[in-house]
This record gives C-alpha cells, structure tokens and sequence, in this order.
C-alpha cells in the first residue's frame, strides 16, 4: 500500500464540501462534529470492510459473480421475447458483426434487467430477506448516526431501492416526520441508487472496470451516510429525536402478489428510464447541433487576440467538452490525476444536467488514454447516486403522490436537496481515493 499527495488532495476535498453544506446551513451554529467524525468513520468502515478484510476479494468476485447470473438470466428472459435482437452473440447477430458496442443494445440488455431485478427485489422483500438487511443497516444508523427509527429505516431502504419507494416502506410514520427528516430522506434518495439500476449499472461498466459490481454495491451503502451528515448539517434537527418501531408498511399478501408487484413497479422504472434518455440523447444532440454554430462567430472574433493554445475550435464545441472544462477541478480535487480530469469533469457534468445512466455509458466509453482505472474506479463512486436534475421531478412527484398534505413543503425542499445529494457522492469518491492505494484496487 502506498500513500501519496493524490490520496492526500481527497481529504481537502471532504473538508470543502463539509464547509459547503455548512455555508447553507439552516442553523449554522449548530453544527454536527461527532455526526461528521461518525459518518466518515462508517464510510472508511464499509470500505475496509468489503475491501481490506481477508477474502474480502472473493466475497466481491461473488458479488460479481452473482451479477453476471443475472444478467444472464435476464438476457435468456428477453431472448425469449425478443430473440437475437437481445443476444450478445455476435453469431446470433450478424447484422452487428463483431462490434461488442452495436451487440450492446440498451433496450434489450439492460430494461429487461430492471423488471428482473425489480421484481427478485420484491419477492426478497416479503420473504423477509431484504427487510432483515435494510433494518440492520437502520440499526446502525440509528446507533451510529443519531437518527430516529423511520428516517434510519429509510435512509438504509434507500440503499436497495429507488427514492419514490423508500417513503412507501415508513408510510404510517410520513405525517409524523420533522421538515429536517423529511429533508434528510429527499438528500439520501439522491445520494443512493435502486437495487434495480445499481446491478444495470455494473452491468455498464463490466467491459472497462473490474470487480464493477463490487465498486457500485458499495457506493451505494457508503453514500448514505454522507447523504445523512450534509442533510443534518444543511438542516439541523432543532427538537428532540423521534423514536419509532421498523415495522413497515410495504407488505405483499403472498409471494406471487410480490413478483407481480415488482414488475409492475419495474416496467414503471423501465419505461422511466427508457423516456429520460430517449428525450436526453435528444437535447445533447441537439445541443451538439447548435454549439458549433455558436462558437463559430467567437472563434473569428476571440482566436486573433488569444494566444494559440487557448484558440477555440468550433468543432470541437461539445457539451461535454463544456462540462469538463467546468468541472475538471472537481474532479481533481476528489482524486482524478488532473491529465484525466478534464473527462472525468465532462461525466460529472453529463451526471448532474443529464442523467447518471448517460454519465455510465460516457465513463464506459472514455478511452483507456483519456482516463486510467484508477480515474474510472474513483468517478464510478462519484456518479453512483440519482442526483441530478430529472430525479428531482421524479421524487417530487412520487412524494407529492404520498403526501398531499405536505406539497408546498416538499417543493420548497426539493432543489435544496440536490445539492447535498450531489455532493454526497462526490464526499464518497473522495473518501475512497483517500485511501491508500492498494487498498481499495480497480
């Protein structure tokens, strides 16, 4: 294991967003120091945990293991439906021929994935699996972290499922939750990922990143205690800390009733998904389309003046290539060699305005030169988290749905939280590449 100035930059990076959350803080002077030791130390902890300890490699080559069975199971499913259309076989799919990126078809390979995994999340669930695991995480967080049981229930719900379905599980405490509670939950939802879209994101990036599984299972988790502290320092808790039972309300009569369930809940998610990107894809073309005429005119007006390396080139006018010139100090700061870090700024960039399912495909596709694993490993951490502008109209409405009563309180919440949310995943990548390296390997 070795320790350099690129593992010591991430710590400079916690200390700022810290600082960030705080300069918004509703009540700056209540800040919470043992909640901020608490939350780095539970990250730090997972991550020895699943990575450090012995035979921690095989448990994650398990984990990878286990993904890969059912993607394969999925894709037998949707081979079934859809035939060579949803192969990875390049015999099966002459039309391709041996290009693994047009044998990749997001519709086929990865949709059907969702429905399998939304609705093996359900069955889970009423066999009391899912829900031994999310009250252990509760527990912890509650011990660790000082929240109450329904927020420490849902926060640890939302490492497996989506941000609209954790309220679902506490819906006989919603009415009882403080604003700063309600907040912390929003925070978290975007600062974690669905069971579903966590496996179809290892699914992504398998081809260019190993043990890929492994790293966004635990993003995941770890993301949520950094969700729990920036909520807790943007809004504190001014009263005394509610206490309920971890009974749930999200029951199923029987286990065909919850596989039936799921899919219904996953074709909701798929179809989501699927008209996000389909209508995102659209405005970054479109985008891509204009900027060049934009920056044609600048080009004539400006490259006389400027010295020759800072010559804008039209052509070259992209919106990631925007997003990267804006957030490549981000990504330095959280641990990206600065030669890298102009691509890595161009994902965070396509993560936060776009979607993280679009930053997936472009950390997928960023060429080896441009980004070391190293680089890719610690940006997987940075985007794995629903931040970003359209989850933030998919959670409004799903708790709007759940809380009318609450609307206008939950509207005003709504875009404050994706700040914290961001960040949280970005305090996640920079605990990781704190680390000295070795320990935690790509």
């Amino acid at each position: 294991m070795i320790y350099t100035l690129e593992n010591a930059r991430p710590l400079a990076a916690i200390v700022l967003i810290v600082l960030i959350a705080w300069l918004f803080s509703e009540n700056k002077r209540r800040f919470p120091l043992l909640l901020t030791l608490g939350a780095i130390v539970v990250q730090v902890a997972f991550v020895l945990l699943l990575f450090a300890m012995p035979n921690s490699q095989a448990a994650l080559e398990g984990v990878n293991a286990a993904v890969n069975g059912l993607a394969s199971a999925s894709d037998k499913g949707a081979q079934f439906v859809f035939g060579y259309l949803s192969s990875s076989d390049a015999t099966q799919y002459p039309a391709a021929g041996a290009d693994p990126d047009r044998l990749f078809i997001f519709g086929f390979r990865v949709l059907p994935l969702i429905l399998v995994i939304s609705a093996l999340s359900a069955l889970l669930w009423h066999w009391g699996i899912l829900k031994w695991i999310t009250r252990g995480f509760g527990l912890l967080f509650e011990k660790t972290m000082q929240l109450g049981g329904a927020s420490a229930l849902a926060a640890a719900v939302n490492i497996f499922v989506g941000m609209v379905e954790s309220p679902i599980v506490i819906r006989a405490y919603l009415d009882k939750l403080t604003r700063a509670e309600l907040f912390l939950m929003m925070v978290v939802g975007l600062a974690t990922v669905a069971g579903s879209t966590m496996v179809a994101y290892a699914v992504i990036l398998q081809p260019v990143l190993p043990n890929a599984a492994g790293h966004v299972l635990v993003a995941s988790i770890i993301s949520a205690p950094a969700g729990i502290l920036l909520a807790r320092i943007m809004i504190p808790e001014e009263g005394p800390r509610t206490h309920y039972d971890y009974a749930s309300d999200l029951k199923y009569e029987s286990s065909m009733d919850a596989v039936t369930t799921g899919v219904r809940d996953g074709v909701m998610v798929a179809v989501n998904v699927a008209s996000f990107l389909i209508v995102f894809v659209a405005f970054v073309w479109i985008a891509n389309g204009l900027l060049p005429l934009i920056a044609a005119p600048l080009a004539d007006l400006l490259n006389p003046v400027l010295p020759a390396h800072l010559d804008i080139d039209p052509s070259r006018a992209t919106l990631q290539a925007i997003f990267g010139h804006i957030f490549a100090p981000i990504a330095w700061l959280i641990g990206v060699p600065w030669g890298e870090a102009q691509a890595a700024g161009g994902v965070l960039g396509v993560k936060l305005f776009l979607t993280e399912f679009l930053a997936f495909f472009d950390l997928r596709d960023v060429p080896a030169e441009a980004l070391g694993e190293r680089g890719r490993m610690i940006m997987t951490y940075a985007i794995c988290g629903f931040a970003n502008v359209a989850s933030v109209g998919i959670m409004t409405g799903g708790m709007t749905a759940l809380m009318p009563e609450r609307r206008r309180e939950i509207l005003s919440l709504a875009w404050k939280a994706l700040l914290p949310g961001f960040m949280a995943t970005l305090m996640t990548a920079s605990v990781v590449a704190a680390l000295p390296m070795g320990l935690v390997r790509p």
